[in-house]
């Protein structure tokens, strides 16, 4: 019977290379961190850290929406189609105040 076994795991370079620098710094390889993420995850019966949406404040959360609204094309907004044109409408608005 062997010691360890292989498990292949895809993954972009630049997560490598920044987990390797990370785990480096512990004195120990992805491989180590692995293995304890594993091992953790026996012991607990599950993932070792909470998975959930973040939380934001109101205004966050009210940005998001609007954002999703925009993307959907459910919000319409206004579109310039120069950079003057954007900055003459700003003037305009900042009178209006």
């Amino acid at each position: 019977m062997t010691k360890t076994a292989n498990l292949h795991v895809r993954i972009d370079p630049a997560t490598k290379t920044r987990a390797e620098a990370l785990f480096s710094d512990f004195g120990i390889t992805v491989s180590d961190a692995i293995t304890m993420f594993l091992r953790k995850s026996i012991m607990v019966g599950g993932l070792p850290f909470d998975v959930a949406y973040p939380k934001y404040n109101a205004e966050t959360e009210a940005a998001i929406m609007e954002a999703r609204q925009i993307a959907k094309g459910t919000l319409h907004t206004k579109t310039f189609h120069d950079l003057n044109a954007f900055y003459t409408d700003l003037e305009t608005e900042e009178d209006e105040l």
